[in-house]
């Protein structure tokens, strides 16, 4: 993110720039103003608007304008997704029960993270899972409070996934989503535990997503999610 302090900051940092800089000009616009000598954003400020308007039509009012460092567009801040999933693809139909919650637990585990990593909490969570015939079954189970940490949305899952019974069906496809987000810090939701064996995991959670992010996602997993389910 680059500052700056007032409108003569912005006119000096913007007049060196190549036109082709400039928010709105495409590349048959930059060739149409090179063509008549404006090769830099400066150069397109120091004209009348009526001049740059005969050159490049009615866009040419507010290109001069944003040149000039004036963009009266109203800022509208990064709106968070709404809802996140994760997914996994077999290799082989697979039916083994082990490597099916093998692949469950990674799904989970790197869900969590994620909202973490976005300040984001969960209210629901949804597991579609798609046969091997083409067939697809989703379930969908709220949280009894917004979270993000990993063990909420692990027990949630595990209740999902018993839920549908399955014993003998080969799964081709799992996909994990947290439904209806909501920032970490929107007020009431996600209660502090007095529980220490339920409080210990959540305390360490940002540490091992900070190994996560620096050695790669697979750095730190429960070992179950190791498991090899191609």
């Amino acid at each position: 993110m680059l500052w700056l302090p007032d409108q003569r900051a912005e006119q000096a940092f913007l007049a060196p720039l190549d036109i082709s800089a400039l928010h709105g000009v495409g590349e048959k616009t930059a060739e149409t103003l090179r063509r008549f000598g404006l090769h830099t954003i400066g150069a397109l400020a120091a004209q009348p608007e009526d001049v740059v308007c005969r050159l490049v039509g009615k866009q040419g009012r507010v290109l001069r304008q944003r040149a000039r460092g004036i963009d009266p567009r109203a800022v509208v801040p990064r709106r968070m997704p709404e809802a996140a999933s994760v997914s996994h693809i077999f290799e082989r139909d697979m039916l083994d029960p082990v490597l099916l919650r093998a692949a469950l637990l990674d799904l989970v585990v790197t869900l969590a993270e994620r909202l973490r990593g976005r300040d984001q909490v969960a209210r629901g969570l949804t597991l579609a899972v798609r046969l091997a015939d083409g067939a697809g079954v989703e379930r969908t189970r709220r949280l009894p409070a917004p979270s993000a940490h990993t063990d909420d949305l692990r027990t949630a899952l595990w209740q999902i996934w018993d839920a549908m019974a399955y014993q003998r069906a080969r799964i081709r496809r799992l996909v994990l989503t947290a439904e209806d987000l909501a920032p970490a810090d929107a007020g009431p939701g996600t209660q502090l535990s007095l529980d220490p064996a339920r409080e210990a995991p959540h305390q360490v959670e940002p540490v091992l997503d900070a190994i996560n992010a620096r050695f790669g996602r697979a750095a730190v997993r429960p070992a179950g999610a190791y498991r090899k389910a191609g």
